[in-house]
């Protein structure tokens, strides 16, 4: 009978642990947690704590997808950033996109819903810069589309913008990009 009850204690001693207070430490900082309010008179997020200080390099907050398109491209076309662009393009979009930017990469041949022709010869999606601006390539980067991941907490909003330049100037062969980057 001791042996049982002992045994029985045994087994059930993990999952008592979990009810001690100190199993829940890490998860009750005073850090912001996501959905949480900065203004209290409108909920969303705390207020940010006390001595608290930004991480440079940190991802740009956009409200959402539409206001992200809005965003008017920060990061002048020049051949440094076309170039970094398109080292970023080649680490994060190629296995998708290819790379050539049709789409046509090793991981997109096996997804159902194929990635975006990112070059100008295609019908679905002609990237004109008036119907897709720079910042709705940026907002797809940031906060994904249905197969397309987020590359937010990979690629700084710089990056993101460098790769932009590199998809428009080389892949798109857009004709302003392109004389920018001459310059």
């Amino acid at each position: 009978m001791n042996k049982s009850v002992l045994v029985i204690a045994l087994l059930l001693a993990p999952s008592l642990a979990n009810a001690w207070p100190w199993d829940h430490d890490m998860a009750n900082q005073i850090s912001i947690k996501p959905q949480e309010s900065v203004d209290e008179v409108k909920p969303g997020m705390k207020v940010f704590p006390a001595r608290s200080v930004p991480v440079a390099g940190t991802t740009v907050y956009v409200k959402d997808f539409d206001a992200a398109t809005k965003m008017a491209n920060p990061v002048p076309v020049n051949a440094k950033s076309v170039d970094t662009g398109g080292r970023l393009f080649a680490i994060y979009c190629t296995p998708c996109h290819g790379k050539s930017g049709t789409g046509d990469g090793l991981v997109g041949e096996k997804l159902i819903l194929k990635p975006y022709n990112l070059t100008s010869s295609n019908d679905q999606h002609p990237w004109n810069t008036k119907e897709y601006p720079d910042g709705y390539i940026f907002a797809m980067m940031t906060f994904g589309g249905a197969v397309m991941p987020s590359y937010a907490n990979d690629l700084s909003a710089a990056e993101r913008w460098n790769v932009v330049n590199y998809i428009r100037t080389v892949l798109q062969k857009n004709p302003v990009a392109a004389a920018a980057k001459s310059k």
